[in-house]
C-alpha cells in the first residue's frame, strides 16, 4: 500500500489559524467517504486518503481538546492526534461497515494518551493500570463534582474518587496535585491580538458539532452491533439471563429468574457472572478483529 499523505497545514506554526484553516474542509457524506476509502485501500490513491484525513482534522482537534488539562502545548497533543487520525485512515476497511469517525476515535485517542504518558513519565506519573485510569479521569470525575478549581480535594471527595477508580486516596491526593497546574481558560483569547476565544471555536461551528455528535452516536452504534454479536456466544439460557438482568429497563430480581428456571437464586447469579464474562471476552475478541480498543468499545 502507498505511504498515507502527509498534512501541509500543522498546528504548531499558528494554532488559531490552523483551527481556522481546518473548519473549511467540508465533512463526507456516507457513501463519498466509502469511495474514497475504497480508492485509497484498493488503488493507493493518496488524494483519496488525503481528503479523508482532512475531513476529520476537526474530530481530532475537538478530542484534543479534552485533554488540555495535563500541562502540555495543544498544538502538540492535536498533531499527536493527527499521528493517529492518519494511521487509522491507513488501516481503515470501509467493509466492515464502520464509518471512519468511529475508526479513527481509537486510534486518535490512543496516540494522544501515548504522548501524554511519554512527556509525564519525566515526573514518574505511574505505570499501573489503575494509576493510568486515575491520570485520565480525574478531571472528568472532579468535574462531575464540580470540583475543578478547589485546588486540593475534599475528604470525601477524595474517598469517592479513590472509590470509583480502585486506587489509594494517597495516589488520588497525589495525582490531583499534579494536575493542578496552570490551565488555559476557555475564555483566553486564540491569539493577543484576537477578540475570539477558545470557547468560541468549541461551541460555535454547526458543522463540528455534528461531527462531534456523529463520532457518539456511531460509538455507541459499535457497541451495540458488538454486543449483539458477541451475544451469539451465549447459550439460549445464558443470552437471557443476561437480557432480563442487564440490558433491559426493568431488570427482573435472582428470585424471579430462579422461579423461571427451577433453580436456586446462587445458581442464576452464578450463570449471569460467568455469561457477563464470556460476554466481554467475545466483545473485545471482535474488537480486535476490528482493530478496535477493546477496553474503549467494552467500556
Amino acid at each position: 500500500m502507498a505511504q498515507a499523505p502527509t498534512l501541509s497545514i500543522t498546528p504548531e506554526a499558528s494554532l488559531s489559524r490552523y483551527l481556522s484553516e481546518i473548519r473549511k474542509f467540508p465533512m463526507l457524506e456516507k457513501d463519498e467517504e466509502f469511495m474514497l476509502a475504497k480508492s485509497w485501500s484498493e488503488h493507493g490513491d493518496t488524494q483519496a486518503a488525503h481528503k479523508l484525513v482532512t475531513s476529520h482534522l476537526r474530530l481530532v482537534a475537538k478530542i484534543a481538546m479534552g485533554y488540555r488539562g495535563y500541562g502540555l502545548p495543544i498544538a502538540e497533543v492535536i498533531s499527536e492526534g493527527n499521528v493517529g487520525l492518519m494511521q487509522a485512515v491507513k488501516k481503515f476497511d470501509p467493509d466492515k461497515g464502520f464509518r471512519l469517525a468511529t475508526y479513527a476515535m481509537w486510534w486518535i485517542r490512543a496516540s494522544i494518551q501515548e504522548y501524554i504518558l511519554r512527556s509525564w513519565s519525566l515526573v514518574k506519573m505511574g505505570t499501573t493500570a489503575a494509576q493510568k485510569k486515575l491520570f485520565f479521569n480525574l478531571r472528568r470525575m472532579k468535574s462531575q463534582m464540580q470540583a475543578l478549581e478547589e485546588g486540593d480535594l475534599r475528604p470525601e471527595q477524595v474517598d469517592h474518587i479513590a472509590t470509583k477508580l480502585g486506587v489509594s486516596e494517597d495516589e488520588v491526593i497525589n495525582m490531583n496535585r499534579r494536575l493542578s497546574g496552570p490551565d488555559a481558560s476557555l475564555n483566553a483569547p486564540l491569539r493577543s491580538d484576537s477578540e475570539s476565544e477558545w470557547q468560541d471555536w468549541l461551541t460555535d461551528d454547526e458543522h463540528a458539532n455534528t461531527e462531534d455528535q456523529l463520532a457518539n452516536d456511531q460509538e455507541f452504534g459499535a457497541r451495540m452491533t458488538l454486543l449483539q454479536e458477541a451475544m451469539a456466544d451465549l447459550n439460549e439460557r445464558e443470552r437471557n439471563i443476561i437480557q432480563e438482568r442487564r440490558l433491559t429497563d426493568e431488570p427482573k430480581t435472582l428470585e424471579d429468574l430462579a422461579s423461571e428456571y427451577g433453580v436456586s437464586r446462587e445458581r442464576i447469579r452464578q450463570i449471569e457472572v460467568r455469561a457477563f464474562d464470556k460476554l466481554q471476552k467475545a466483545m473485545k475478541r471482535l474488537a480486535v478483529e476490528r482493530g478496535l480498543t477493546p477496553e474503549d468499545i467494552t467500556g
